[in-house]
């Protein structure tokens, strides 16, 4: 079992010299991913409630500074060689998926092959009107939108004709260095988002679970991938625990047992030096990783 971090390019961690530092140090430790969210924008009146605490509430202010995360993990990207990238998660229906393609295409090469596509549907429905996108459409636009970034990357030339999409003999370069086998994880806790992992996914991110929790939905996503006629090795499943209790050996062993790859926890961040934020991972390294790599 691998251990994730979480969240380059947000809030305190929002200057060059914070993903420096969090991202050499990150990879000098042994951390084995690197996550940067997304949201293009907040509104502090959400109609809907967020998804992943009881309360309903944000985890973070809504005046949170958020860098784009393809940007971020970019920068990060140039400062390491070796520790993974990756979305958690992009709101892939907000965007052009021809745009996107290029987009994610260009980070894959520039890390030499070390991007995943973290992926979700999106919750708020506010940001979905302020970028003009259709909130009820947007679990059919991230199926397609994938089908069609799958199709640019696999192919030269490429074409796609759905509902949403339509492109026909056009050249996407340069490929991922997977080309269409580019891993894509996909957020989301419901049955239709575990079915989507089974269709057009290589692994799926469980957000706040305990390690009953993540039992049991795990347990789930087995027989739905059995359903589809996949295997459960074949896909990787990443957990992000739902409180800093869970990082005694007990705890990880119960994910790790459970079908568990990768534990991802959260490193908020607050302003201060840049001795501080290496301390603050180096922390996180002892309270996580020692355990998880005690465990054998």
């Amino acid at each position: 079992m691998k251990l994730g971090l979480i969240c380059v390019g947000c809030g305190a961690g929002i200057t060059p010299a914070a993903i420096r530092t969090l991202a050499t140090t990150a990879e000098r430790l042994g951390f084995a991913t690197l996550y940067a969210v997304e949201h293009v924008v907040f509104t502090d009146d959400y109609r809907r409630k967020y998804p992943y605490s009881q309360a309903g509430e944000l985890p973070g202010p809504t005046h949170m500074s958020l860098y784009d995360p393809f940007i971020a993990l970019t920068y990060a990207a140039a400062v390491t060689t070796r520790v993974r990238l990756a979305t958690g998660i992009s709101l892939i229906p907000m965007h052009n998926p021809v745009i996107l393609a290029k987009e994610i295409a260009s980070l894959d090469q520039l890390s030499e092959g070390r991007f995943m596509l973290g992926a979700g549907i999106g919750w708020m429905e506010e940001e979905f009107r302020a970028a003009g996108v259709p909130f009820a459409e947007r679990a059919k636009r991230t199926d397609e939108y994938i089908e069609a970034m799958k199709r640019l990357w696999g192919d030269d030339p490429a074409s796609y004709s759905g509902q949403f999409v339509k492109f026909e003999n056009i050249r996407c370069n340069p490929k991922p260095v997977r080309r269409a086998a580019l891993p894509i994880t996909f957020g989301g806790e419901t049955t239709a988002a575990m079915r989507r992992v089974a269709r057009l996914g290589s692994g799926w991110f469980g957000y706040m679970n305990s390690p009953q929790a993540a039992e049991e939905k795990i347990a789930k996503l087995h027989r739905i991938l059995a359903e589809h006629g996949r295997k459960a090795e074949d896909v990787e499943i990443i957990i992000t625990p739902d409180d800093p209790k869970y990082a005694a050996r007990d705890s990880l062993k119960r994910y790790r047992d459970a079908g568990t790859s990768e534990i991802v926890i959260q490193g908020w961040w607050r302003p201060c030096s840049d001795e501080d934020n290496r301390k603050h991972v180096e922390q996180l390294a002892r309270t996580w990783l020692d355990p998880i790599m005690a465990l054998g």
